[in-house]
């Protein structure tokens, strides 16, 4: 494998009660799922909501950016719609 491989925890929520179904995305830009139930997939599950933000300039960390391109409506942040948001954002 070359270098490291990172990954960004994309979590799905239907409701806030309902579970949920996390997809695991690598930089390399193939996908996997993590074990049901991990800790990880846990915390981001709790962590990141469609709340109405739209542009990268509103996002703390690419993790979320990805999120809310993935789960959230009319966001602006990947306007060459590759999946990669906030590539020209020098904070990521």
């Amino acid at each position: 494998m070359l270098g490291f491989l990172i990954l960004i925890i994309c979590a799905f929520i239907s409701e806030p009660d309902a579970s949920s179904s996390i997809n695991v995305i690598r930089l390399d830009g193939h996908s996997a799922k993590p074990t049901h139930g991990s800790a990880a997939a846990s915390n981001i599950t709790h962590r990141f909501r469609c709340d109405g933000r739209q542009y990268c300039s509103q996002m703390h960390s690419k993790a979320e950016a990805v999120f809310f391109i993935n789960n959230c409506p009319n966001t602006k942040m990947d306007g060459d719609h590759d999946g990669r948001p906030c590539e020209n954002d020098s904070r990521f």
